[in-house]
């Protein structure tokens, strides 16, 4: 199927969490490299809707992460935290605090592979007392896990 008739990414949410999920071919070190290393984050997050193109790394528990860049409209924007778990590459864990939205959260990568490559599962936890963040949030990670998809595959290519 087309990723046009089937969307790339599944979402479900409870009370406080929201998880999206994905198959990529690509294995798990390549996903992992993906969603770690600063210098190919800013290559493929944030499509067309927006740019997150300034990524500061401390990757270990307890080491902090930043990322700034110019939304949709062009207002600048950024999302910080510390990493709970780095565990590559297997999974990452991290607090998640964005300026447009108020309140921490935790945003979990499992990683498992599969024949294909990689599934990848994102937890986004901690929204229970954040609605609208999770709504906005929900609406999210789809395009996030599609754009990972995408720059992923086309490095295993």
């Amino acid at each position: 199927m087309t990723q046009a008739s089937q969307p790339a990414a599944s979402i479900r949410t409870d009370e406080d969490a929201i998880y999206s999920e994905v198959e990529i071919a690509a294995s798990p070190e390549t996903v992992f490299a993906a969603i770690s290393d600063p210098n190919q984050l800013g290559q493929w997050w944030g499509g067309d809707k927006y740019r997150a193109d300034d990524w500061q790394i401390d990757l270990r528990p307890g080491g902090k992460w930043r990322s700034r860049g110019t939304g949709q409209a062009g207002a600048p924007f950024e999302v910080q935290g510390e990493y709970l778990e780095v565990d590559p590459p297997r999974l990452l864990a991290y607090t998640w605090n964005a300026n447009w939205a108020p309140g921490e959260s935790v945003v979990r990568w499992e990683l498992q592979p599969v024949a294909a490559g990689t599934r990848l599962t994102v937890i986004h936890s901690g929204l229970r007392e954040q609605p609208q963040a999770k709504a906005s949030f929900s609406g999210g990670w789809p395009g996030v896990l599609t754009w990972l998809k995408g720059y992923a595959e086309g490095k295993s290519a």
